[in-house]
């Protein structure tokens, strides 16, 4: 498979990826042990195995950027505060999809640049398939045995398609549910497509949904990645101030409220007026 891709990290990002995906796999669809983390969030030893690949990955690729994963964000504020550069990981991104044996569980891998993505790789480990993009940059979806494609996002639903709505499959809010039947009153009746993980970017990415509003909490590494692709794909990542979605160095790691949808939306500020109300 030829990576042929514009910044010189993405392809050997992409491989690594695919890596960490293939040191998740043994531990698939078997009894795997399952512990609590200090916020309750679930870790398996396949979520360990694949961090250990990405950080080793990671730092022989470039040991002066500094790695912030999920399973070692302990990391103080003050220290992160310094970063100009640095890795956003999630070595497994939707660990209670891979617990119930559903395929929707992702590899995430970001790079941020004061405080911005610069490009992300998504993996898929069950069957292999990537997406990676950047601003700027383009966006791809890969398949095993295929040369990547370059995906984008849609303005609007091809004629006879409903709106579609992401959604997560285990995460809601009542601030979401109010949005969404905004949105309903707005656009006429929605589908909706529940995916887990940072999928739900994805499908955004590759004209497969319109919207993703998240009215519920997720952590920086869920969300950085998917971004990346997403953005390359001429979509964009809102706060609910209308404002580019950043990872600056807060003490806490949770994001606030974010809308992702086409940058050229027609909708975009009946979204964000229905998000703010």
């Amino acid at each position: 498979m030829n990576l042929n891709f514009p910044h010189p990290l993405m392809a050997p990002v992409v491989e690594l990826a695919l890596k960490a995906g293939e040191a998740i796999l043994p531990f698939w669809r078997v009894n795997v042990a399952v512990t609590a983390k200090s916020d309750d969030s679930p870790v398996t030893a396949a979520d360990m195995a694949a961090h250990h690949v990405i950080l080793a990955g990671l730092t022989a690729l470039d040991p002066s950027i500094p790695v912030l994963s999920e399973e070692d964000a302990n990391i103080p504020q003050s220290v992160r505060a310094g970063w100009q550069r640095w890795w956003l990981v999630d070595p497994l991104d939707g660990t209670k999809e891979f617990i119930s044996g559903s395929e929707e569980f992702t590899v995430n891998i970001a790079l941020i640049e004061q405080g911005r993505v610069v490009f992300g790789v998504v993996s898929m480990p069950t069957n292999g398939r990537f997406y990676v993009g950047g601003a700027g940059m383009g966006a791809w979806r890969g398949d095993k045995g295929a040369e990547p494609l370059p995906i984008q996002v849609r303005e609007v639903p091809a004629a006879g398609e409903a709106f579609t709505v992401v959604a997560s499959r285990r995460h809601s809010s009542p601030e979401q549910e109010r949005l969404l039947a905004g949105l309903s009153d707005s656009l006429g009746e929605l589908q909706l497509a529940n995916i887990g993980s940072s999928l739900k970017f994805c499908l955004l990415a590759e004209g497969a949904a319109d919207c993703y509003p998240r009215l519920a909490p997720t952590s920086q590494w869920d969300t950085a990645a998917a971004q990346g692709v997403l953005e390359g794909a001429g979509g964009e990542v809102l706060d609910l101030n209308g404002e580019p979605f950043c990872y600056p160095a807060r003490v806490s790691l949770l994001n606030e409220f974010f809308l992702a949808l086409p940058a050229k939306a027609a909708w975009r500020e009946k979204l964000l007026a229905l998000a703010r109300n």
